[in-house]
């Protein structure tokens, strides 16, 4: 590569999957979500993004934001490689991942320069701006290298203040065992290491990307700590939650599990907003997977902003923002309705390629029965992703392995019973995903899919014995892409 960038945008061919509701980048490539914050009234989401092609090229922050979490607006790229700790010749380089917060009014974004040829490769580096969309790179990097050379990794630096100091996790890996060490700051200038603050066990990855430490559930000290562990495939990202001690810089997890059970699930990052809730967004893709929207110039998308809280026993449960309500348009229902055997129940009215489902079940333990979906059928039957799940064995599944292009598979995951025996799936179908969030967030699986643009029929089925469909909603959702601001 070289340090002389590109400066033409690849136009986008097809518009077959582009998303009708989600953050996707106008042109080009996106990846991990930067820099979440709510600042000055609004919504800030900044994103790993090349500009120049679908692919990942040097890295740059794309940079969008939004007065209410739907409707969003592209605005200039915020941050591009231009300095000697992030840019290079001949070498991969770029403005990697990182975090943003409100200095005294000044939005101030903390994250890696990465330069392949500079040792070290990975350095901490700040940008800040007076009016949240241009912003000012410091001379030099503020974490200027790991506590130790010999390391798999260091960066996507996550910050937030406690007090009247800032504190800083970054991902490292050191001896097979991801790690997040843990600094601290008066001025987010000058910093010390505090030391590792959470690091595995030696069964969560040999290197923890995008670590996000944030305060959440009851008392002072409740914390969790979500991070993207390498190397442990098929796990994608993992949470633990527990109690960070502030006076020891040390995390203790009582809980332990993934954030999403989904293909196409990454890089999750949270941040706070105006009234206190903890709202989560992720990369809608993963690396190494086939991508089919790459073939159109463009690829990468976020997930539904989802709400975070903690069940009594720990669990993090993760809830679409009720803000998406406003996307919400005709509407069709049913309610008890008996799902025969190999009679599939055709809601009339439903079909569509952007559709949020509210189906509540009668779960029978004692039943052989597997009850659930098929969305984006084709007319012949022949392609649909499904959804279901089967009582007597407890188990959730996300079946696409005739979903149309890209790669198939199926997820799954336990799930227990409401208290009154009840299966909830919510599911949120748009172009080219789908998102299901089941009993109230206690577990969910994302994937991207890509059927045919025809492929809009919606089944709901019970096999191996018969079902009660307690109730249906369905919306018909309206599309919101998102317009770009001139520079």
């Amino acid at each position: 590569m070289s340090n002389t960038l590109q400066n033409e945008t690849v136009p986008i061919t097809n518009s077959r999957y582009r998303l009708q509701y989600h953050l996707m980048p106008p042109v080009g490539w996106m990846n991990d979500p930067n820099g979440l914050i709510y600042y000055k009234g609004e919504y800030h989401a900044f994103y790993q993004h090349y500009p120049y092609g679908p692919w990942q090229g040097p890295m740059h922050w794309g940079h969008a934001k939004s007065k209410d979490l739907v409707h969003w607006e592209h605005l200039p790229i915020a941050l591009t490689p231009s300095m000697p700790y992030d840019s290079g010749e001949n070498t991969v380089y770029g403005c990697w991942s990182g975090s943003g917060v409100d200095d005294g009014g000044v939005l101030t974004l903390i994250y890696t320069g990465h330069v392949e040829s500079n040792n070290p490769v990975e350095v901490q580096c700040i940008a800040r701006s007076t009016d949240g969309i241009h912003f000012e790179k410091g001379p030099v990097s503020v974490i200027d290298g790991p506590p130790d050379a010999e390391c798999f990794g260091f960066r996507d630096p996550k910050v937030w203040k406690r007090g009247d100091k800032w504190h800083l996790v970054v991902g490292y890996g050191k001896d097979g065992k991801g790690k997040a060490l843990h600094y601290t700051s008066t001025d987010l200038d000058e910093w010390t290491y505090e030391g590792i603050a959470a690091e595995s066990d030696g069964t969560m990855g040999d290197m923890w990307e995008c670590p996000d430490l944030f305060p959440l559930g009851e008392g002072a000290d409740s914390h969790v700590l979500i991070f993207s562990p390498m190397n442990i495939a098929p796990v994608k990202t993992l949470y633990l939650s527990g109690q960070f001690d502030y006076d020891t810089g040390k995390f203790s997890n009582q809980h332990k599990d993934r954030v999403d059970y989904g293909f196409d699930f990454y890089a999750p990052q949270t941040f706070e907003d105006a009234s206190g809730r903890r709202i989560m967004f992720g990369w809608m893709n993963i690396w190494g997977a086939e991508m089919p929207e790459k073939e159109d110039g463009w690829m990468g998308a976020f997930t539904l902003p989802r709400v975070l809280t903690l069940a009594e026993d720990g669990s993090l449960l993760a809830n679409p923002a009720e803000e998406l309500k406003a996307l919400r348009g005709s509407h069709v229902d049913a309610a008890n309705v008996l799902l025969k055997e190999s009679e599939d129940f055709i809601p009339g009215g439903a079909a569509g390629n952007a559709l949020e489902i509210e189906a509540v079940f009668a779960a029978d333990s004692s039943s052989d029965a597997e009850f659930g979906l098929r969305v984006r059928c084709s007319e012949d039957g022949l392609q649909y992703t499904e959804i279901s799940y089967k009582a007597s064995e407890g188990v959730l599944r996300m079946n696409r392995d005739h979903a149309g292009a890209g790669e198939g598979g199926v997820n799954e995951v336990t799930l227990a019973q409401t208290e009154d025996g009840r299966i909830k799936l919510r599911v949120f179908l748009d172009s080219s995903s789908v998102e299901l969030f089941a009993n109230d967030g206690r577990r969910t699986i994302t994937n991207r899919i890509y059927p045919l643009e025809s492929s809009l029929g919606l089944k709901l089925f019970s096999r191996g014995g018969d079902t009660l469909l307690e109730t249906l909603n369905i919306w018909r959702l309206e599309s919101d892409q998102a317009e770009a601001a001139g520079e």
